[in-house]
């Protein structure tokens, strides 16, 4: 009984604090009219614009002459990112429709781009110095002076970029061929595959995998072979020595066995075997083949190399050893 009648009471104050509570706090709707009465963030007066104004007006650099303020700053950013966003929508386009013929050819393709970036960053340094009120007229020739100084300081550096149009418009060196480039005599010529042509220097990649960079002006003022270009058939040719004495109408069969044996030499074209000199240590050969122009050609030189030696050991044939015969006579009295 007891328990009842306190669950009877528990039941009495919850119904009496809930309707107290809905009666002093009734829902209201939020309408209109109360919307409209709700407070509102102030406007932005003239004088707040006119203090941002102020504050892109800042001088950062002040003199007679010159001033950069902060808006010029901003707007030098906003022209290049311009620039590099227009030279990027360019490039698409480029390989869109260099890459939509059957004759593609992406040395010529690089060509265009590098073109293209050259005049877009020409107008955006123009543009940039228009933006900063810099007249280009009046510090060219106030400066005329100090540009002349320059350039015979510089004179090396101008004729590589030079030498670089020569390389872009002239095309006879492009990006991807194998190049042959002599150094005068020097050293042995160097054998590489160019992998990039750039405003003053070029990229290029040996056989050995380095990665070397030279001036542009050395591919247009020096002897250079393009194996890219003309024929894609060349001669090569392999030297040896053979002892005196030796059967020369069987080592030259071997030998065109040997050249004929490989792959890569053409067989529709002449192996010649000739002999170049009575040398010191015997009869100097050389045999003469002809095969694609291939960044590997000194691979197969050296297979073939290895099938001569093997005929040679198999027909009892004698490559000599460098030696000196001294002759001792009787002393003069």
């Amino acid at each position: 009984m007891s328990s009842f009648i306190s669950f009877f009471l528990s039941l009495y104050e919850k119904s009496v604090f809930s309707t107290g509570f809905m009666n002093n706090n009734p829902f209201v709707p939020f309408s209109q009219e109360s919307f409209n009465q709700a407070p509102q963030l102030p406007a932005p007066t003239e004088e707040d614009t006119s203090s941002f104004f102020d504050f892109l007006d800042f001088k950062l650099i002040d003199t007679d002459k010159f001033d950069v303020s902060l808006y010029d700053i901003i707007a030098l950013v906003v022209i290049f990112i311009a620039a590099k966003m227009v030279l990027k929508i360019v490039k698409i386009n480029i390989r869109k429709k260099f890459r939509a013929k059957e004759d593609y050819n992406k040395a010529t393709e690089f060509v265009y781009i590098q073109i293209a970036k050259y005049v877009i960053y020409l107008f955006a340094i123009i543009f940039a110095l228009k933006a900063i009120d810099i007249d280009i007229t009046i510090l060219l020739t106030g400066s005329a002076a100090l540009l002349v100084g320059i350039g015979l300081g510089l004179q090396d550096v101008f004729k590589d970029m030079f030498s670089g149009l020569v390389l872009l418009f002239e095309g006879n060196v492009r990006v991807g061929d194998i190049v042959e480039i002599s150094n005068g005599g020097k050293t042995e010529p160097i054998v590489a595959k160019i992998l990039k042509i750039n405003v003053r220097t070029t990229q290029i990649e040996t056989r050995e995998g380095n990665v070397l960079i030279i001036p542009n002006a050395k591919l247009t003022q020096e002897y250079v072979e393009n194996w890219s270009h003309g024929s894609e058939l060349s001669r090569f040719r392999i030297t040896l020595t053979v002892e005196y004495g030796s059967d020369t109408e069987l080592i030259i069969r071997l030998l065109k066995q040997a050249a004929f044996a490989h792959p890569k030499v053409r067989k529709n074209h002449p192996v010649d075997v000739r002999l170049s000199h009575f040398g010191n240590n015997g009869l100097d050969l050389e045999l003469i083949f002809w095969a694609d122009q291939s960044w590997d050609i000194n691979n197969y030189k050296s297979e073939i190399r290895f099938e001569i030696d093997r005929l040679f050991r198999e027909h009892k044939v004698a490559i000599p050893f460098p030696q000196t015969t001294v002759h001792m006579g009787k002393p003069a009295h």
